[in-house]
Order: structure tokens, then sequence, then C-alpha cells
């Protein structure tokens, strides 16, 4: 699909922004037992208006919060809701349970969710290095209580993010805690940009760039043996989804891809694209998910933001004073 065919799907409603850092090891996952999100318009948005991570323009005023205002991902407790009574396995190779529950203001459990790309709850597990993403869906109990099989197969410290809707809120939240797991530890830092990753014979090339407080497109294209691959498969309603953390603090955010499987406009691959804007400068790593012979492949790449890309005009780093990308976003659940 040509990139003027996708933009103009976009700017229809799909439009996306985030925040990101670290990345994980490839990992290979069982389509059952992963998750990712759909690219569906739900009625879950973060919006610029609502100082939830839509963040539309390259420039505020000193009295508006701007991007790196607005990151998300960071507490354990917001906008009245708290993640409480957090247990997982404690050793490398122990068999057991990650199991957690969401409280509102009262102190009362939450069970009264929405449900946002098919599912009530999303889980992203990572090691605060970067490395062992996982993104699994927990099971919710009458009690109140999430619950998923869980084995960590390193030592470390792992941040557990917990992304939901509340019913009664309507908005996406994103609430984080820590796990510490004894076992063997070999740090893995991600110190340079990477384009390119293959995970288990498929590679994925990343074309874009990252802009601190500009809008811009990002494009993965996926081969197999040197061919391209146009089979994709949707994953709860879309050929690819974007998680992204921002290196140091592990700031959190989804991001969605233009276009969704069935729209007539949006081709099964070889291009999965998104647009972006990153909050701030510095290094980013993003974990795409995509499915393909019924599995979820988690592939990660490793990118650095420039500075903010405006001149005192307002334009952007082309110096045109045009947009290259849509002036907002109309998609802007982040899930984070």
């Amino acid at each position: 699909m040509h990139t003027a065919a996708r933009l103009g799907l976009f700017a229809a409603g799909a439009a996306a922004v985030f925040t990101v850092a670290l990345v994980a090891a490839p990992l290979f996952i069982p389509a059952d037992a992963s998750a990712a999100w759909t690219s569906i318009e739900d009625d879950h948005m973060d919006t610029p208006e609502a100082g939830h991570g839509g963040y539309a323009g390259a420039a505020a005023s000193a009295s508006t919060p701007t991007a790196a205002d607005d990151v998300r991902g960071l507490s354990v407790s917001h906008r009245g809701y708290t993640l409480t009574a957090l247990t997982a396995p404690t050793a490398t190779g122990e068999a057991g349970s990650i199991s957690f529950a969401i409280t509102d203001a009262a102190g009362e459990p939450l069970i009264a969710y929405d449900t946002a790309h098919e599912k009530r709850l999303h889980l992203i597990v990572v090691r605060t290095d970067g490395a062992h993403f996982r993104h699994v869906h927990p099971e919710l109990g009458d009690d109140g209580t999430w619950t998923v099989p869980f084995a960590f197969d390193a030592g470390g410290t792992y941040r557990v993010f917990a992304d939901f809707v509340p019913s009664a809120l309507g908005e996406t939240v994103t609430l984080t805690s820590t796990v510490d797991v004894a076992g063997a530890f070999a740090p893995e830092p991600r110190t340079a940009d990477a384009t390119t990753a293959t995970v288990d014979g498929v590679t994925v090339e990343l074309a874009g760039e990252l802009v601190a407080g500009a809008e811009r497109e990002l494009t993965f294209a996926v081969t197999r043996d040197g061919e391209p691959v146009t089979t994709l498969e949707p994953y709860l309603g879309a050929y690819g989804h974007l998680v992204a953390l921002r290196q140091g603090d592990l700031a959190y955010l989804h991001v969605h891809p233009m276009g969704e499987p069935g729209d007539g406009v949006t081709d099964p691959g070889p291009e999965i694209a998104f647009m972006a804007t990153a909050p701030t400068a510095g290094r980013y790593l993003l974990y795409l998910d995509l499915q393909l012979d019924g599995r979820v492949l988690s592939v990660p790449f490793v990118l650095t933001a420039t500075g903010e890309a405006t001149d005192a005009a307002g334009g952007d780093a082309h110096g045109d004073g045009a947009s290259h990308g849509p002036a907002e976003s109309s998609h802007g659940e982040d899930h984070g």
C-alpha cells in the first residue's frame, strides 16, 4: 500500500503518538499466551485536551502540559486507581503466576472494566534493562484479583505494567510496580540504534525517524528468506502492534498502526506503518508484535529521537511550515 493511501486512512482516524525507551531480546510467543492491541477506533481515547498522551503539536505554551510533562506508566497509583497485592515467582525457573488487584479511590477492588482492544487488561512484563519483554493477558477473578501463569527465565528486577480502562473513568490508565527475581543476571544494555532484527527466520527493517515534538512515520518492512511477506495475519484486529519504553525511566506507551485488516486499503504486508511523536530527545526501544503462520513474534528495535524539530514560526524541521502527518491525533489512546 502506498504511503499516501495509508496517510489518507490515518487522517480519517488512526493517528498515534508515543513515548519510548529500552528494549528486550527477541522473543517468540505463542499466540494464545501473548497479547497486542488492535488498531480499532474505540471510545477510550486519550486526547490532548484531557492531558493523557495525545501530543498533537510540536510546541506548547508555558501553561499547557507538553509531551515531556505527561508521560505515563511511571507510578503505582494514578487517576485514583492503585496497583496492589502484586505477587510473582521469586526465582528463575519457578513455576507460578503473577497476580495483583486494582483498587479504586475508596480502596475497593475494581471489577468494572471496559474492553480495550478485545481485552479488559493488558500486562507488560520487562526487566529494568529492557530485556525479557513479554505481553500477556491475565484473567479476572470474582474478587477483583487478576492472575496469569508466569515463569521468569532470568534474574533481575522487573517492571510490571497494568494497562486498562476503568468503566467509571472511560480512559486508559497505566500503573506499574516492580518484582525482584533471584537467579543468574547478565545485563543486556542497548547502547546503539538497531533498525533491523530477525526473529524465527523473519526479518523486519525499520525505516523512519523519531523527532521530539514532531510527528513522523515509522514503517516496518517484513521479509522471510529475502522475500517480502504479504500474508501477515490479523492479530486482535491489526497487522502489527508497537509497544515502546523510554530508556532510563521506562515510561510506557502503546501506538497503533495506520489502517486495519478489512478496511479495503491496508495490505497484509510487507509493510506496517505507524505515526509517532517522541515526547523528548533520547533513545527509544520499540517492541513490534506481528502474527504469521498462527504464531506471534515480538521483534525489538532501538531508535534515537533527535531534538524538537520546530522553527520560530511553528514549522517543522523541513522548514516549509507544513505538517508531515495528521495535525492532531484522532486515535490518541496511548496505553501509557
